[in-house]
């Protein structure tokens, strides 16, 4: 374990002196033979092929138990979208802010983090990079260059469907270069194979606190400050098309 961190650790301090972000944590996506329908319930053939994967990188927060919180994903694709799968076990859903522009981070939630052209770097108030949080009504929230938050639900269609402790989110993406301008007409990038992309994944946990109580992602991020997807891209993982 200790040497798999250390490796980490050369790949980020080689990304800072080159000021390129390095390929880490990488993920082959393999192509749908046809698109899934989103509508929460799995059931498409482009689900049956690719494994799961963990969301279990605390960020923020305290240590929790998986009776709180469990959650996996997988990832498909095709000419016109990045399909995200995510199966999430949460005791609690928690939505306290009814206005989506209003501290959309501390309800329950899913992060989802792009970087089109896996070029990394600070997109903090640029679109260089989307942090989407999809809340748990649907509406999809990120800063935009103006550092006001603005609604992005063009971007992704997505449905959740909730049995007991378990929620299913399923979503067809579109992707946007660092040429997207708000207010514009814009066209999403058509995927193909051998595309690399900027990826990472997170939820945002509270069981009816003030604040979120945990920030759980999917890649692995060193140092002491992990919560750094929403300004810097580098941290991301590397999807790439197959």
């Amino acid at each position: 374990m200790k040497g798999k961190i250390f490796m980490v650790l050369l790949v980020f301090l080689s990304a800072c002196k080159s000021g390129q972000k390095e390929n880490h944590q990488i993920i082959e996506v393999q192509k749908a033979q046809s698109p899934p329908i989103i509508d929460g319930n799995a059931l498409d053939a482009c689900w049956g092929g690719p494994k799961w994967l963990a969301l279990d990188q605390l960020w923020l927060g305290k240590a929790y138990t998986t009776e709180d919180f469990n959650g996996r994903y997988k990832l498909s694709w095709d000419e016109n979208a990045l399909y995200l799968l995510v199966e999430i076990t949460d005791d609690i859903l928690y939505d306290q802010h009814k206005d989506p522009l209003k501290l959309w981070w501390d309800d329950d939630c899913l992060e989802v983090f792009l970087d089109e052209d896996n070029s990394g770097g600070n997109h903090q108030f640029t679109h260089n990079a989307f942090a989407y949080h999809i809340a748990l009504d649907g509406n999809i929230v990120d800063l935009a260059p103006d550092q006001q938050p603005r609604l992005y639900n063009d971007h992704i269609i997505s449905q959740r469907k909730t049995n007991g402790k378990k929620t299913t989110w399923e979503m067809s993406i579109k992707l946007y270069d660092d040429s997207f301008e708000d207010g514009q007409e814009n066209l999403p990038k058509e995927l193909h194979k051998k595309k690399k992309i900027g990826f990472a994944l997170a939820y945002c946990d509270n069981d009816a606190s003030v604040e979120r109580e945990n920030f759980i992602g999917s890649v692995f991020v060193p140092g002491e400050d992990k919560n750094q997807g929403w300004i810097n891209a580098d941290v991301f993982g590397t999807l790439v098309l197959k």
